[in-house]
């Protein structure tokens, strides 16, 4: 009989808006006892808890602030500039540690992270976390088999700890971009590995994508009902997803998720086409999914538009609004609505890399260094595209999907956008 290892590892994340919660979820299953949260986790201290306290306030009203006009933009702005990313070109070795590096390792130096680590030193399993603090607590301390997962397609320098040629962090980088830019930080090559985000495999099935072909198959023909974009492609659309896709098919309305950003950023924007689209709503021309995520206040916002503009009839029908109480049900909640969803409308977060399960991308403006690089990785995968004015979603939304321009960039995510992040992850902690 032979011996399996148990596969286990401390997944860790940090509870500040969503995306590095979001990129612990799908390692869910190799969490040993659970996901914890470095910074409101039952073993992390009070002191500690304090001051990761102030730092998720402040982050989330500097990211609301951006919707108040001048002044808001303007003190954002202020923020952006302490973590703004360096410029790419000409790309260049910058292994020294900035301020904000040295900041940190000084808190960590005095303790900030140490309730963490002693924590996980109780079971010697590899160590996973979404969030650069926990890496750079793990660093300082020394602890064996330590992984982080980057979250966006650029980062900042305090990514990478203050002696990054000696780190003994392993990162999991998402792309080319962000491997590059962690090389010219000073991590050495092979701290790397290039595996993807990890997405959810409730929307991917397995290594062969079973899940993400199947509803590929279905979306290809919702967001191309002219068939221009598939007549011309049929065969290697056929020859890639096989029985999955018929091109004769009849195409079903279209659905579209639009969703609000940890902060609760945006719920305008998602207003404005909630009211675009209110005559095919009621029609029954198109389905429209409404996220708030664990925003009791952004679901009554949008509840109460629904009521003032007679929509109750098509609530929870054609017109649905996503909330939950806590993020892990709102994550399971959000992955089974992406496999209903045929486009995808968000700022260019973390989310950015869940074209992975050929989805297109509506990009909302971004907020913050880092989605700008975001929004250009989308540009050129070909799997996104700006939003036009959210006031005529129902002209120019309609007009790409009539010239199968959508259904062309569901095709280029497929093709282009990595999707098996967390099996890679799997696979290098565990030695397969």
């Amino acid at each position: 009989m032979k011996f399996q290892i148990k596969k286990e590892a401390w997944i860790v994340a940090a509870d500040m808006g969503y995306g590095h919660q979001r990129a612990a979820y799908p390692l869910k299953d190799i969490a040993f006892e659970r996901v914890i949260n470095a910074n409101s986790d039952k073993m992390v201290s009070n002191d500690e808890r304090k001051v990761w306290k102030k730092a998720r306030f402040f982050y989330e009203w500097i990211s609301r602030m951006t919707e108040i006009p001048i002044i808001g933009k303007l003190m954002f702005g202020l923020f952006n500039k302490i973590q703004e990313i360096s410029p790419y070109y000409p790309l260049r070795n910058s292994p020294m540690p900035t301020f904000e590096v040295r900041y940190l390792n000084k808190k960590i130096k005095k303790g900030f992270g140490k309730s963490l680590i002693s924590y996980v030193q109780k079971k010697n399993i590899p160590f996973v976390t979404t969030f650069y603090i926990p890496a750079m607590a793990a660093d300082y301390f020394k602890l064996e088999n330590a992984y982080c997962v980057i979250c966006d397609v650029d980062i900042n320098r305090i990514w990478a700890p203050l002696n990054s040629k000696d780190t003994s962090i392993n990162y999991f980088v998402p792309c080319q971009h962000a491997y590059n830019r962690m090389i010219s930080y000073g991590v050495p090559q092979e701290k790397l590995f290039f595996t993807g985000f990890p997405l959810p495999k409730e929307n991917i099935g397995g290594v062969n994508s079973p899940i993400t072909k199947k509803v590929l198959a279905q979306r290809l023909i919702n967001l191309d009902p002219q068939k221009k974009f598939l007549s011309a492609n049929k065969y290697s659309i056929q020859k890639e997803l096989g029985k999955k896709f018929n091109i004769k098919k009849k195409p079903m309305s279209i659905t579209i998720t639009f969703v609000i950003g940890g902060a609760g950023a945006q719920k305008e924007i998602a207003t404005e086409v909630l009211l675009s689209l209110k005559e095919k709503l009621l029609k029954g021309a198109v389905n429209l999914c409404l996220v708030a995520g664990t925003h009791l206040d952004v679901k009554e916002d949008f509840l109460g538009v629904i009521l003032n503009e007679g929509l109750e009839s098509v609530l929870n029908k054609n017109l649905t609004v996503i909330f939950e109480l806590t993020k892990k049900e709102y994550f399971k909640s959000f992955n089974e609505q992406l496999n209903k969803t045929d486009v995808l409308w968000t700022k260019p977060s973390e989310l950015s890399f869940y074209a992975g399960l050929a989805i297109p991308i509506v990009i909302a403006p971004p907020i913050g260094a880092q989605e700008v690089w975001n929004r250009k990785w989308l540009f050129e995968i070909g799997a996104g595209s700006d939003q036009e004015n959210p006031k005529y979603t129902h002209l120019w939304l309609f007009e790409k999907l009539n010239d199968g321009m959508l259904a062309r960039k569901a095709w280029d995510a497929y093709l282009n956008a990595p999707r098996l992040g967390t099996y890679n992850i799997e696979r290098i902690l565990f030695k397969k």
